[in-house]
């Protein structure tokens, strides 16, 4: 069941820049642990950051000091700021959520995830 409604998926050059949102259906979500997962073609979907209900956030080696995983103060939005793209980072994205807030990138942790919204990042 699809409860949460990402988008900012686009086409951009490599080195450019993107914001993701995620948005929950009301505040419901607010004790969750959010997270950003990724799938790109023929390969498996992968953790990129998430953050729990302290604000505390981790991100995969690959995306750490280029993407910052933040939420709006009621915790119903949650947004992925994706900086120096590169073109490894073209995917589709999707956002999850976590309501026993393991905090970690193991996908079936998260009980709530969205449709996803596309990332293209030309070279």
């Amino acid at each position: 069941q699809v409860q949460l409604v990402e988008s900012g998926g686009d086409s951009v050059q490599s080195g450019g820049s993107l914001r993701l949102s995620c948005v929950a259906p009301d505040d419901s979500y607010s004790p969750y642990c959010m997270a950003w997962f990724r799938q790109a073609p023929g390969k498996e979907r992968e953790g990129v950051s998430f953050i729990d209900t302290d604000g505390e956030t981790n991100y995969a080696a690959s995306v750490k000091d280029r993407f910052t995983i933040s939420q709006d103060k009621a915790k119903i939005t949650t947004f992925l700021q994706m900086d120096s793209l590169k073109p490894e980072d073209a995917a589709m994205y999707y956002c999850a959520a976590d309501p026993t807030c393991a905090s970690s990138f193991t996908a079936f942790e998260y009980t709530s995830w969205g449709q996803g919204t596309q990332v293209t990042v030309s070279s």
